[in-house]
């Protein structure tokens, strides 16, 4: 049977995984009478509530005697080290770019990998079914956008077709109509070239991998293209690291290959060319090269970008620890975070020196926020301090900082206060244009450690209106000193159950961030101060009653709802001498020093 190896690449939201699905639907995947869940692909509960892909995935479709492996990859900046390390296994890609978007800051990331590995591109233009879609506008960005990376002729002569992947159709020419994907299976057909790996099948053995995963049963499951010879149930193979050391020695147990949303064994093996899950190894990890035991030879790695954020994790220890979690070890933790970065590339983890700390450094925010919630649901208990930007040193001995490339689609009206916040944190204005619908879009460059707890001020200054995208760029000289949070907190100075006539009292002060009868210890942060300093207080007074008049006499109090944060939020809330800790069931602030006593005094002018 032909084979093609094809990734879906994008900016996040422009439509890979819904159009993935669709190509499922119609390649005959699923049967007429089975029940389908709205984006297949995204398997992880997380992926569901969020609404984006964390992890890259295959599958794969059989349309007119061609085999098609696809790979639906992450859009999101802060899971782009997935996206990284699968291009390897592909010999096409699939761009797809929103008809009233365009081109955005992941668009452009993805494309320069993808190209920089010599892929062969076809641009899909998708969503040109919604009301302010522009697909001969979003043709010519993209075809700048081609130029200013550096395409070569032949990547410059790309096909482009349009689709509605919601809706399950694409064609080559807007004016004839189509009401089926077919005109895209049969480009990718034609258009990706056959892998060239299918002439080495008599070669010995390898494979590099590129993803791995746990099976309850065949335990660990390593996945990526056969580069040479064949994978064969019960063959004996070993591994190497990059640098051609070998690691472990072993059999093959099964070898899985994807059709449709199912791995399927293959008993006859599988040949060079194909993409596969190989079980039998016990320590080989991603970048890792499995083949032959004659072969000495490792096969090169995709390079990794560096991480450029990073945060400590550390065991809980306030006084309500352990109540709510049964992993609060550190032993249990490092053993947890290890086996992530294992199995993700993009993170790194070091240990502090008092080994009951670990610090965890990533792409962004949201990488690292995803990381901790998969944590708290599977039982864990740990403390999390505010992230902070990965310094690196220059040829001159100069500290650089990260810059990163901030897009945002905002209305007119509110362009004035965006460009305001983000100038004063040290960004610089790039671009500045209209993008239709009323909206304006805004370039600018902009040092990751000003981005850091911005989001949530950057949807209340836009009315919820505002899209903020944002990708690693460069690093620059340190730009000084960045204003952080301007006003101070409200601090527990007492253990017990918050009272809601404590509560009522401490309204006038500033916003609460818990409600009446909620646990409560010293050092935890129980509101924002309506001020610029930290204020000790006492949530757990309630009213002293005397036999004069009755506790019903004075009217009922009535408290203002708590803000209550996600974890993203409370992560970038928090300053530099405080925590969020986190457990199964709550999401809690406090100060890194509980005793008021030995927390820094205030400054008092005289």
């Amino acid at each position: 049977m032909n084979l093609r190896n094809v990734a879906i690449i994008a900016h996040v939201d422009h439509g890979k995984t819904t159009l993935v699905d669709q190509l499922l639907a119609q390649s005959g995947v699923f049967r007429a009478n089975e029940a389908t869940t709205e984006r297949a692909m995204d398997s992880n509960d997380q992926e569901r509530e969020r609404g984006i892909t964390i992890l890259a995935k295959a599958t794969s479709v059989v349309w007119k005697d061609t085999r098609i492996n696809i790979i639906d990859t992450p859009g999101h900046a802060d899971f782009g080290g997935e996206v990284e390390r699968i291009l390897g296994m592909v010999d096409g890609c699939v761009l797809l770019v929103d008809a009233e978007e365009g081109v955005m800051p992941q668009t452009k990331f993805v494309l320069t990998k993808a190209l920089k590995m010599g892929l062969r591109p076809i641009l899909c233009i998708n969503k040109v079914d919604r009301a302010h879609a522009d697909p001969d506008r979003v043709h010519l960005e993209t075809i700048d956008l081609f130029s200013a990376i550096g395409a070569t002729d032949e990547q410059l002569d790309f096909p482009h077709i349009y689709a509605s992947g919601r809706s399950g159709w694409a064609t080559l020419d807007l004016n004839q109509p189509s009401d089926t994907l077919a005109p895209l299976f049969d480009l990718i057909v034609s258009h990706v070239p056959a892998p060239k790996q299918q002439s080495d099948v008599e070669k010995p053995f390898q494979m590099l991998n590129v993803l791995i995963e746990s099976d309850p049963f065949l335990g660990r499951l390593l996945t990526g293209r056969i580069e040479s010879g064949k994978a064969v149930p019960g063959m004996a193979i070993k591994a190497l690291s990059r640098d051609g050391k070998q690691i472990e020695q072993g059999r093959i147990t099964k070898v899985l290959a994807f059709r449709g949303l199912k791995r399927q064994p293959v008993d006859e093996g599988a040949e060079a060319g194909d993409i596969v899950a190989i079980a039998g190894m016990s320590k080989a990890t991603v970048a890792d090269t499995l083949c032959a035991l004659e072969l000495t030879e490792a096969l090169p790695a995709q390079p990794i970008d560096p991480p450029t954020i990073s945060m400590t994790v550390s065991v809980n220890d306030s006084p309500l620890a352990g109540r709510e979690g049964d992993k609060v070890q550190s032993r249990v933790i490092r053993d947890r975070l290890l086996k992530e970065a294992e199995a993700n590339v993009a993170i790194r983890i070091t240990e502090t020196p008092g080994a009951d700390a670990f610090d965890v450094a990533g792409r962004g925010e949201l990488q690292l926020g995803v990381l901790i919630e998969n944590m708290r649901r599977e039982g864990f208990e740990v403390s999390i301090s505010r992230p902070r930007v990965v310094f690196q040193t220059g040829e001159d001995g100069e500290r650089l900082e990260p810059i990163e490339e901030v897009v945002i689609d905002v209305d007119d009206e509110h362009t004035g206060v965006v460009i305001e916040k983000l100038s004063a944190r040290k960004a610089e204005l790039k671009d500045m244009g209209p993008s239709g619908a009323g909206k304006t879009r805004i370039t600018l460059a902009c040092p990751s450690r000003s981005l850091i707890g911005y989001q949530g001020e950057f949807l209340t200054d836009t009315r919820g209106s505002g899209v903020l995208n944002r990708v690693f760029s460069h690093y620059e000289p340190y730009k000084g000193a960045i204003e952080g949070r301007l006003k101070g907190v409200l601090v527990s100075n007492s253990d017990g159950d918050t009272a809601a006539y404590a509560l009522w009292n401490l309204e006038e002060r500033g916003v609460m961030f818990v409600g009446a009868g909620e646990k409560t210890y010293q050092g935890m942060i129980i509101g924002e101060n309506s001020r610029s300093d930290d204020l000790d207080v006492n949530p757990i007074k309630g009213k002293q009653l005397t036999n004069v008049r009755a506790s019903g006499k004075d009217e009922a109090v009535r408290l203002t709802p708590p803000r209550i944060m996600s974890l993203e939020q409370a992560i970038a809330y928090i300053e530099s001498d405080e925590l969020v800790e986190v457990t199964p069931k709550s999401i809690r602030l406090r100060k890194q020093v509980l005793n008021p006593s030995f927390r820094k005094k205030r400054v008092r002018e005289d």
